[in-house]
């Protein structure tokens, strides 16, 4: 759920807090001044009003601001109240000892709770706090000589306020309005301190909480220990302004209206409990000739808010007030002096034998390599071959299955990431890890801590004025120029690179990990990017890249290490690895750079002018951001096969998703045998005859081979059992595993599996996505001779593969993307022949 971000820079916070603090007075003296003037009844009223208030805050604080949903909150408000009954009742206490004592249980019991709840999210976390709430119910039942079982416990006095005119009820109401108060302030400190931005990026991304030195436990622990707290205070009030506990005043239904008090109000907002807890506090009074129907109302009620308001009614003002005019813009990012970045002791990060086994997959494999200081170093190779892996164990978000990793003579291996993270590893992500609901300001702030956070209702570091220059200058040297305090959900793609590295670099860190930084960006931009990667090592940090964009790569690279299929194939400066045969042949497949052996269309007698099946006409798309692909032309024609080739991020698989229907193009037009395709849905081209095999497969893993086979003819079930057995002699493996589940199969037998459920789709055009990714080199030779008898079969074929040479010796036809742009096109021996190859697959003129 996405909330307004709540923290403001100090000036505002100079001037909001006295106007609430002056707001909160009036609303107190309010309240004392009904709960000393309205009769009984509706001080009655006025107090459980409070009480929802109150455990409204307290579950603000932990569905609001880290996101954490619970169900179980009454079980909570029980321990509180039976706490307070048991001791003022049994043990003789006074009820002030026994109100905070009550409290302080209730909190404890929600950090143990979170352990163990924690560790799972979204309906189970919501399922495993109604086991709690049920738990505490069903004990006070069975406790009787403790909590008297079904007949509860009876004659809780309420305490006196020192005045006749505040006893009982009414001293009860008092103190819950003034609790409420209290509650409310310390929210707001809460939510504009270390420790609120802290719950907020929790809630954001743990990934990326945890690569700036953040405990994701530790603060979701906090907020179920400040929530349950809260809500043990609002049932040690409970108890006495009752007179009388039993099992049965804490159900489940307390539970949801609790919930109800936060989402209807407003989660995340300040006000929202408070108007929330008087909708569900005054409305069954309202309709109190109604009962019966009262669940009925309240569901009608929290339907109508979610779809006009889905940030409850308070989150719906903020909004309508943000969209007036005359609002104030944000102040931009400032500055150009930066501390400098280098560490007291520079060290370099070394991995040593790293090893990484998913299942029986090996990803990585014994990988030794060092990222130097003030270097930086690149980690290239073809898809699948870990690199990606290796980002993930170096930063602490895989643990190696062998080896591990040195910063200087510090060992890392079987470190948390956000241990690795403070000891000075940070990192970016392939997809930008931005606090959506946190300004930008705050998401290179809340870096600055390194984790230490400070005291719970404290500002911490996060909040000092130096702190926000600093991130502001932080911001503006790496390029960042845009307003400092909109949301960074609202940030364009390159400006979120730029923050995400900012923050990255707040945490001064030694060695600064980079996972596709280039992904969507312009030329331009690509070229601000490298000269800022090069100011950074300049600075001292160790740069290590994973980088697609091999132009970028070798003219930006000290260092560049070469993975294959998880293994360390070589190293060297780009020159030299421009080079080296292996890479090549990695990269090109076999026999890069010699004669490729190639079947001309005219070889196999595919007439010369074959009529046009698929044409694709300045095609560009994208995902929001830089378009991938650029005015891409292509024609393929009737028996033809073409290869697609490229560096990864070339837009090769975009294009493929782009010709299937599974992503819109934003200009140009597609056309199978004369039919436009671009209004059509994915369905809807398929059953035109253009099929897509997609990257990895997706065969359907629960299913049999058989059932995954026959669901190709889900559109075409005319003859399907004779088609069935005509893929089983196609694919003679299928017909020895047709009854197995298809998730267990090889990576080459689900290959298979998955262009057999295509043909079954009677496809004019079959589109394959990477059909070699992953596997080994016999199956490949397998996979690829049944390709063979496809195209010699006249079926046409669009084929996109990392093995360039491989799929050069099977087209007719080939096109060369790089950058999202067709950089050459011709035969297969023509494309064989050209450095355009070469180029845009490891940059440079070899």
């Amino acid at each position: 759920m996405q909330t307004a971000p709540l923290h403001l820079s100090s000036s505002a916070r100079g001037l909001a807090m006295p106007a609430l603090l002056g707001l909160t007075a009036l609303g107190v003296a309010v309240g004392l001044a009904l709960a000393t003037q309205v009769n009984g009844y509706y001080v009655f009223v006025l107090a459980n009003v409070a009480l929802l208030a109150l455990v409204g805050i307290g579950l603000n604080v932990l569905l609001g601001l880290s996101g954490q949903v619970s169900f179980g909150h009454v079980g909570f408000y029980a321990i509180g109240a039976y706490a307070v009954a048991i001791l003022t009742t049994k043990a003789g206490w006074s009820f002030w000892a026994a109100w905070p004592v009550a409290a302080l249980l209730a909190g404890a019991m929600g950090a143990l709770l979170a352990l163990p709840a924690l560790r799972v999210k979204g309906p189970y976390l919501a399922m495993v706090t109604i086991a709690f709430g049920l738990i505490v119910e069903h004990s006070a039942v069975e406790m009787r000589d403790l909590t008297g079982g079904q007949n509860g416990i009876m004659g809780i006095a309420a305490p006196a306020l020192g005045i006749d005119a505040l006893r009982g009820e009414r001293a009860i109401a008092v103190l819950a309005v003034v609790a409420a108060a209290v509650a409310l302030l310390a929210f707001v400190r809460l939510s504009r301190g270390a420790w609120g931005a802290a719950l907020r990026a929790v809630r954001d991304s743990e990934t990326a909480a945890e690569s700036i030195g953040l405990n994701p436990l530790v603060v979701k622990t906090m907020a179920f220990a400040v929530s349950a707290l809260l809500a043990g205070l609002a049932g040690g009030l409970y108890a006495p302004l009752s007179g009388f506990v039993t099992p049965h005043s804490f159900s489940f239904l307390q539970s949801i209206l609790f919930v109800l008090v936060v989402m209807i109000g407003g989660a995340g907002s300040i006000a929202g409990p408070l108007v929330g807890a008087v909708i569900v506090g005054l409305l069954p009074e309202l309709l109190s000739s109604l009962e019966e129907y009262r669940l009925l109302f309240f569901g009608a009620l929290l339907l109508v808010v979610l779809w006009v308001a889905p940030q409850g009614l308070v989150g719906l003002l903020a909004r309508l007030r943000r969209a007036a005019p005359g609002a104030a813009s944000p102040d931009a990012a400032q500055g150009d002096a930066l501390p400098a970045l280098q560490p007291v002791e520079a060290r370099a990060l070394s991995a040593q034998g790293l090893s990484m086994v998913f299942g029986g997959v090996r990803a990585v494999s014994e990988l030794s390599f060092s990222v130097r200081p003030g270097a930086v170093t690149s980690l290239i190779g073809p898809n699948g071959a870990g690199k990606s892996t290796v980002l993930n164990m170096l930063s602490g978000f895989y643990t190696p299955t062998a080896g591990g990793s040195l910063l200087g003579s510090e060992p890392l291996q079987g470190r948390g990431a956000w241990r690795i993270a403070r000891a000075g590893v940070a990192r970016s992500y392939q997809t930008s890890q931005l606090f959506g609901s946190l300004s930008v300001l705050d998401n290179v702030a809340l870096a600055l801590a390194r984790g230490t956070l400070g005291p719970l209702l404290g500002d911490g570091r996060v909040c000092s004025p130096g702190a926000r220059d600093e991130a502001r200058a932080l911001l503006a040297w790496c390029g960042y120029r845009g307003a400092v305090q909109v949301p960074a959900a609202d940030l364009a793609h390159v400006d979120r690179r730029l923050v995400e590295i900012a923050r990255a670099l707040a945490m001064r860190p030694q060695v600064l990990l980079l996972d596709e930084p280039a992904a969507g960006l312009s030329t331009e931009d690509k070229d601000q990017l490298s000269a800022l990667l090069r100011r950074i090592a300049d600075q001292g940090v160790g740069v290590l890249l994973v980088e697609h964009d091999m132009a970028l790569v070798m003219g930006l690279s000290d260092h560049v290490v070469v993975m294959e299929s998880g293994r360390h194939l070589a190293e060297g400066t780009p020159a030299e690895v421009q080079a080296h045969p292996a890479v090549r042949k990695a990269y090109l497949g076999e026999g890069a750079g010699g004669a490729v052996a190639v079947h001309a269309a005219a070889d196999r007698g595919l007439p010369t002018d074959a009529p046009e099946v698929l044409g694709v006409g300045r095609l560009t798309t994208g995902y929001g951001a830089e378009p991938v692909l650029h005015a891409v032309d292509l024609r393929v024609r009737q028996g033809e096969m073409v290869a697609l080739l490229g560096a990864n991020g070339a837009g090769k698989s975009t294009l493929m998703r782009t010709l299937a229907g599974l992503h819109r193009p934003v200009e140009g037009g597609i056309h199978l045998q004369g039919v436009e395709l671009g209004p059509l849905r994915a369905e809807q081209i398929v059953a035109r005859g253009l099929v897509l095999v997609p990257e990895g497969r997706q065969v359907f893993p629960e299913l049999s081979v058989l059932d995954n086979i026959r669901l190709g003819a889900f559109l075409h079930p005319e003859g399907r059992e004779a088609r069935v057995e005509e893929m089983l002699q196609r694919f003679p493996r299928l017909r020895e595993r047709l009854h197995q589940r298809a998730g267990l199969l090889s990576g080459g037998e689900q290959q298979m599996l998955a262009i057999a459920r295509a043909l079954m789709s009677r496809p004019r055009v079959l589109l394959l996505d990477e059909p070699s990714l992953g596997l080994a080199p016999k199956v490949i030779e397998e996979l690829f001779a049944s390709l063979a008898r496809l195209r010699d079969e006249s079926m046409t074929l669009v084929l996109v593969d990392q093995m360039a040479a491989l799929a050069l010796s099977l087209a007719d036809r080939a096109y060369v993307l790089e950058g999202g742009r067709v950089v050459a096109q011709g035969t297969a021996a023509e494309i064989a022949a050209n450095d355009a190859l070469t180029r845009a697959y490891l940059g440079g003129g070899h």
